[in-house]
């Protein structure tokens, strides 16, 4: 991050020079005038190429784990992911987005009846309405590295068109990182079941908070 903030100060004083040096352009004749132009033009490609890179993730290969919480138990699934990327600068992250298709929830701990009905549940307007909202979002805002291979990320997440801030941990080993996150559903409008919301739920009860891990291939 830091190499990142060194680029863009370097930056950032030669547009002030180059400033300079088309005021003194308006003093030259034309044809000189078009050379300097030119000369300038390139210089400032040349100084505001950052060394960044856009990695996108692959979306065959990379999956989504959940896992939601109630009194009696738990359930796990699966989620696709729709499109995603890294940015790197210097092989040092410093960015990311994400989009998850919603309708491609699943339940991974059900078979049969049982998993059709949950699967048709978390779909419904109870849980995630993926009729009015197909996709959720999840925009980087800051990186902070904790160490050679993990970072500290917060972003924007957008779930049933609502946005919230979000904390979580990033790992990346090669072409490979991982993701793990807490995400409080009633933040989102999403309150069946939820203890803060209704009483005498007693063992229908459905903690609010659930486990998402991204492991991501790039």
């Amino acid at each position: 991050m830091e190499r990142r903030k060194n680029n863009q100060r370097k930056i950032l004083l030669r547009i002030l020079k180059l400033k300079t040096n088309f005021k003194n352009i308006k003093k030259m004749k034309p044809l000189k005038k078009t050379t300097a132009i030119l000369a300038i033009a390139f210089m400032t490609f040349s100084f505001t190429t950052l060394n960044s890179i856009k990695k996108e993730v692959n979306t065959k290969t990379s999956t989504v784990t959940w896992k939601g919480y109630k009194v009696t138990g738990s359930h796990t699934g699966n989620i696709i992911i729709k499109s995603g990327n890294l940015i790197f600068d210097n092989e040092v992250l410093y960015g990311g987005n994400f989009v998850i298709d919603m309708t491609t929830i699943n339940v991974t701990d059900l078979d049969g009846e049982y998993k059709a009905k949950l699967e048709g549940h978390l779909k419904s307007d109870d849980f995630f309405g993926v009729t009015k909202f197909p996709t959720a979002s999840l925009d980087f805002t800051k990186v902070k590295s904790t160490g050679k291979n993990s970072y500290k990320v917060t972003g924007d997440i957008v779930i049933k068109g609502k946005t919230e801030e979000i904390n979580f941990d990033l790992s990346i080993y090669g072409s490979k990182a991982t993701v793990t996150m807490k995400i409080d559903r009633t933040k989102f409008d999403v309150r069946y079941g939820s203890t803060s919301f209704f009483n005498g739920l007693k063992d229908k009860a459905i903690y609010d908070e659930f486990d998402l891990v991204a492991d991501l291939e790039f």
